[in-house]
């Protein structure tokens, strides 16, 4: 009679136990070797699982449901339960991500990430810009920069009229404001615009010049100190998902996420933006270092979009001159470090 009590009982809790685990469906649109597949989304599912002796597990997607654009939604709806997005890829929809996307703030991908996670925390988490899905943390690529296919720029003149592919976010109205037409395309399709001609530039991090085969049809690069602009990223879960974990586990993966992983984001950033330019370099590509009086033609004009981004921060409930001036003391503090 005990025996079969105790079969009873395992059969009650076998289906408890089965469903204590939880697989997690992670995607990437980009390549299966770029930094954000291969040195972040992969390793992160791998520590996850770790973490957890495998009552969490994550598979990557052999191929991403959506497009780069409509990842959002796609996580949010749960046709894939963990990837990342660049907040410009959808115009409109987030405003208060541009915080980090102004020329000069930062000189590594490292730095600008972890001083935006932690004055997302603090400052603009609360205006739930990302509502629908559990943000796990936000970052930067490492600092944008001009790339060109046929010419050296070294001023706002030898931008003027250029067509130019950007990512999306402040750095549409940047590239307006240097006298260029920006072409808003996502990153995988930067090699064609470049090789048919449609694009003259590209103002990219420099990493995509290694990850996305770009050395062939990149001819000159100028890097501005501080970087022209940033693009803003979130790494997010479907809520669903993410609440279908236990509260013991979920406290257990936070360890991973957060500043954590916006500082092992940075890391690989600034690794691969090094190996970028000498892919460039090694194919005989020009690089140089923008002028002082370069600079000071950008900042000039640039410096309005700061006060307009300061008045659509209001509109959100947002003291856009408070998030500013604590990103900048953030940054400070770190590049002191």
């Amino acid at each position: 009679m005990r025996l079969f009590a105790w079969i009873g009982i395992a059969v009650l809790m076998g289906p408890a136990t089965a469903a204590a685990q939880v697989t997690l469906y992670a995607s990437s649109w980009l390549p299966p070797t770029h930094l954000m597949t291969a040195t972040v989304i992969v390793p992160l599912c791998q520590d996850i699982e770790k973490v957890t002796a495998a009552r969490v597990k994550c598979n990557v997607l052999a191929k991403h449901p959506v497009g780069p654009a409509q990842t959002f939604d796609a996580v949010r709806d749960g046709l894939t339960d963990l990837s990342f997005t660049v907040h410009g890829y959808t115009p409109g929809r987030f405003t208060l991500t541009d915080a980090v996307e102004f020329p000069f703030m930062a000189s590594t991908s490292e730095v600008m990430s972890v001083s935006y996670q932690r004055v997302y925390e603090g400052l603009l988490a609360r205006a739930d810009e990302h509502k629908g899905v559990k943000v796990l943390t936000v970052f930067t690529h490492g600092p944008g920069q001009i790339f060109h296919a046929s010419k050296s720029v070294g001023s706002i003149a030898d931008l003027r009229g250029q067509k130019i592919r950007v990512g999306g976010g402040l750095i549409v109205d940047i590239t307006k404001s240097l006298g260029a037409i920006p072409l808003l395309r996502p990153a995988p399709e930067v090699f064609e615009l470049l090789n048919s001609g449609i694009a003259d530039g590209v103002f990219l991090s420099a990493e995509s010049i290694a990850s996305m085969k770009l050395a062939s049809v990149v001819k000159y690069a100028t890097l501005v100190r501080g970087g022209l602009y940033n693009v803003s990223f979130v790494m997010m879960a479907n809520p669903t998902k993410w609440n279908s974990i236990s509260e013991a586990d979920r406290k257990i993966i936070e360890s991973l996420i957060g500043v954590n992983l916006a500082t092992k984001i940075g890391r690989a950033s600034d690794a691969a933006d090094k190996r970028g330019i000498q892919a460039l370099k090694d194919a005989g590509g020009r690089v140089q270092e923008a002028s002082s009086a370069f600079i000071e033609e950008i900042s000039k004009a640039t410096a309005p979009l700061e006060e307009a981004w300061i008045e659509r921060a209001k509109t959100k409930g947002v003291d856009g001159r408070a998030v500013l001036s604590a990103l900048r003391a953030e940054i400070k503090r770190l590049e002191a470090r």
